[in-house]
């Protein structure tokens, strides 16, 4: 299944509902936009659909944020309360390729890459922090400007004394409660 990239019928009306009801829960996070627009936006993307799949899969909780009106795409981004169950990855393949010991499993950026998604940028996560409080115990991997790339570090941020941090480390580092939280445009 996860190779062709498409759900099966009951797949896909299990997770529209489950959508829909977080759509319905969360106003708050997208005030003046319409579920049966988006739905049958989605049901023209089956790959779109099974990547918000794989971001439900891993506890992502992900639920529309914005809409876009230069490009017509509304944003999905993860959002649960603490980062997604996919975790323990360092931040890129060079990254995870430098490690000589203790390799993890694997990496944010082909992580999300077979999921179909972006990871969010610093401005993306402190926009999702405006819609509520996230990783208060984790923290998430953010996209890693290429110049603090190049000199082998990587950026990630969390929520602390109600305030966003932003830290770095190295790529190569790992932690069980460092994840990534993904961004999918449909």
């Amino acid at each position: 299944m996860k190779n062709n990239k498409k759900l099966s019928f009951e797949q896909t009306a299990s997770l529209l509902k489950i959508l829909q009801l977080r759509f319905e829960k969360n106003m708050n996070r997208h005030e003046g936009l319409n579920w049966e627009k988006i739905q049958a936006k989605l049901e023209k993307s089956p790959e779109k659909l099974w990547s918000l799949n794989e971001m439900e899969e891993t506890e992502g909780e992900p639920d529309v944020i914005n809409y876009d009106k230069k490009t017509y795409e509304y944003i999905f981004v993860d959002c649960s309360p603490e980062s997604p169950k996919r975790r323990s990855l360092c931040y890129d393949y060079q990254a995870w390729e430098a490690r000589k010991t203790n390799k993890p499993e694997n990496n944010v950026i082909d992580k999300a890459s077979e999921m179909g998604v972006e990871l969010l940028t610093e401005e993306q996560y402190r926009q999702l922090q405006e819609l509520g409080k996230f990783d208060l115990k984790t923290s998430s991997w953010i996209k890693t400007p290429p110049e603090i790339r190049e000199l082998g570090g990587a950026i990630f941020c969390d929520r602390r004394y109600n305030t966003v941090f932003t830290y770095h480390n190295g790529a190569d580092s790992y932690y069980a409660a460092r994840g990534f939280r993904g961004l999918l445009k449909v």
